[in-house]
């Protein structure tokens, strides 16, 4: 029986019920989403996993085994003869080739370099984020089985496991993009997947002035911060850019200071640079083996660093960080989840409670208001541009509370058209007090960083 009669059939068999074909799909619908092409696509993929040799194929995605399928395909393709026009054709083979050697669905969204985010919410559901916005792609999985056929396939090949026991999952692809999956019963309405692009082509800070993210006088003083080896915090929100601010941030950093890395998920390049990059290690099924970033960290202060980086600090590794910054470890960067300068010393309060270390709320503020020197506040707009809105100075503690003053900040404006952001990249007049200190030690600091006058935005 060929394909157009398996597709007219009813489930049960029999003949004389309405047909499940091309034209009884929704009208309008993009056709890799109707029912009757997933179902030919289930058909023609069945026939084609009987009629491969494992033997002869390489389970490698190469370019070899992609020719491989497309020809067994086009013969399968010619011998069911589906109810497809000849784009329907070509996108089947495609998709064909993408189902067996890669992740389905994902990979058409996986060579869109232009893609920074693959967010699958449901099976049917699917969001990309372009040039910082979100919108809503015509990709869709069968059904939950499929989008869990394809979870496994992308947790296999990093050597991780999901299921009912242990139904969430964060790693690493081979590539470098971060990955977290979570299934039922903790994902009510079915499997859901996030996938964070990995991108070769880092910003530098000149690609940052170019976007809008900061103003050039803003640059200049984290320059001449990140040479004085001043300890950073890069405070936002999640998706805001704080990693890429960073990874930016560190090329200032001279080619002689040994620069030691830690995170839950390798992310940071420090290219070019004398750079050791660690990362945590998650328990094996026996829930054994853990290597947490507070562990690392500890053992990074054996490893004679000049700076030590933190991805993000989270947990319990703040205390040790804020003692390694107290005891002549200069020029430390790390970032933190917070809406503001004030709620990034507040949390990082929080986190050193998690250390189980007795310390009264005065002793842990002194610490903290010594550790830190600078905070960068970054923010995603609705417009998708991230820009850095605060850059403010710590001068320890005064009145049992950790003193801010705010150097530089974004004073934005709405603009009539929708989701549009203009503003202006505003000196507050509070010149820092770590400015004498550079002097004493001889690092210019250009004139113009305080002046005045306003930049606009282009």
């Amino acid at each position: 029986m060929g394909l157009r009669d398996r597709l007219t059939r009813s489930p049960d068999g029999a003949h004389g019920e309405k047909p499940r074909t091309p034209a009884n799909d929704k009208q309008g619908e993009p056709f890799q989403r109707r029912a009757s092409y997933q179902q030919i696509k289930l058909t023609i993929h069945r026939l084609l996993i009987e009629c491969i040799d494992s033997t002869q194929l390489s389970i490698v995605d190469s370019p070899a085994s992609r020719m491989q399928i497309r020809a067994i395909a086009e013969g399968l393709l010619q011998q069911e003869n589906p109810p497809l026009n000849s784009k329907e054709r070509q996108q089947l083979l495609q998709d064909l080739e993408d189902e067996t050697l890669g992740l389905g669905p994902l990979e058409s969204l996986l060579r869109d370099p232009t893609i920074s985010d693959i967010l699958v919410n449901r099976h049917d559901e699917v969001y990309v984020e372009r040039a910082g916005r979100l919108e809503k792609t015509t990709v869709t999985f069968r059904d939950d089985t499929h989008l869990r056929q394809v979870i496994d396939r992308i947790v296999g090949r990093v050597g991780r496991r999901i299921d009912e026991s242990s139904p969430m999952v964060d790693a690493r692809l081979p590539d470098g993009s971060r990955i977290n999956a979570i299934i039922p019963p903790l994902a009510v309405d079915g499997p859901s997947l996030s996938i964070r692009r990995f991108h070769h082509n880092l910003l530098l800070m000149d690609d940052l002035l170019r976007l809008g993210s900061l103003s050039v006088q803003a640059d200049q003083l984290l320059k001449t911060a990140v040479e004085a080896r001043l300890n950073i915090v890069i405070s936002g929100g999640t998706g805001a850019g704080k990693t890429t601010l960073l990874n930016a941030m560190i090329r200032y950093v001279g080619e002689t200071e040994r620069l030691i890395s830690v995170e839950d998920t390798v992310e940071l390049r420090p290219q070019g640079l004398h750079c050791i990059r660690l990362e945590t290690r998650p328990p094996n099924i026996e829930g054994n083996g853990e290597i947490s970033q507070r562990n690392l960290v500890k053992n990074v202060l054996r490893m004679r660093p000049d700076r030590i980086v933190i991805g993000e600090v989270r947990g319990a590794e703040a205390y040790d960080m804020i003692q390694a910054m107290n005891t002549g470890h200069k020029g430390c960067f790390t970032t933190i989840h917070a809406n503001s300068p004030r709620d990034a010393l507040a949390r990082l309060e929080t986190m050193i409670l998690m250390a189980g270390v007795n310390l009264t709320s005065e002793a842990m503020r002194r610490q903290i208001g010594s550790a830190i020197d600078l905070v960068v506040q970054i923010q995603r707009f609705p417009d998708g541009i991230r820009r850095i809105v605060s850059v403010s100075e710590v001068r320890g503690l005064e009145e049992q509370m950790i003193k801010l003053q705010e150097i530089f900040k974004f004073q934005y404006s709405r603009t009539a058209a929708p989701n549009s952001i203009r503003g202006e990249y505003v000196f507050t007049g509070i010149v820092p007090a770590f400015i004498e200190e550079l002097h004493n030690v001889g690092i210019p600091i250009p004139k113009q960083i305080f002046n005045q006058t306003h930049q606009t935005e282009p």
